[in-house]
């Protein structure tokens, strides 16, 4: 009787699952720095939104001029043709025409952030650029896929109450 001989044959390593898994990775870690610049880009928007004292302003300083419970702001704090943006309350009163204040959410439709700046008409989201009419937040200019939710405001005398 003759043997035949023993072969043997080592594993062959699929390279292209290795680079699938390997792209696959990076893609995912990219996905995930993006997701995550969205969110700290909503804590981010309300200190940028600081220094732009005409567009967006911090809602505490209503309450600590020991102004009423549930009082944004007065009549004379919102311009005509623009608004103010409360970040601690995430809304924003806007004045399309004089005496006619409208409300609405400050978070973005998109991924979350929110809005920075009220200009030329709109609602503005420092994200990734979605803008919202003043007049009544549809969607003037996405990547958003949705208008800001309206919110309720009633003015009391010269006082805009949420709620």
């Amino acid at each position: 009787m003759t043997q035949e001989p023993l072969v043997t044959q080592e594993p062959q390593r699929d390279t292209r699952a290795t680079r699938r898994g390997v792209l696959a990775g990076v893609g995912l870690a990219g996905l995930a720095g993006a997701v995550s610049a969205c969110g700290s880009g909503s804590s981010s928007a309300g200190s940028a939104a600081a220094p732009a004292t005409t567009a967006a302003a911090p809602a505490a300083g209503a309450g600590s001029t020991g102004s009423p419970a549930g009082v944004l702001a007065t009549t004379s704090e919102i311009p005509v043709g623009g608004g103010k943006i409360f970040t601690a309350e995430k809304v924003v009163v806007t004045q399309p025409s004089p005496g006619d204040f409208k409300a609405f959410s400050a978070v973005c439709t998109h991924m979350g952030c929110i809005v920075n700046q009220i200009s030329n008409g709109t609602i503005d989201c420092p994200c990734h650029g979605s803008q919202y009419s003043i007049k009544d937040g549809s969607v003037v200019s996405g990547p958003a896929p949705s208008p800001l939710p309206a919110e309720s405001v009633k003015v009391s005398g010269n006082s805009i109450i949420l709620g």
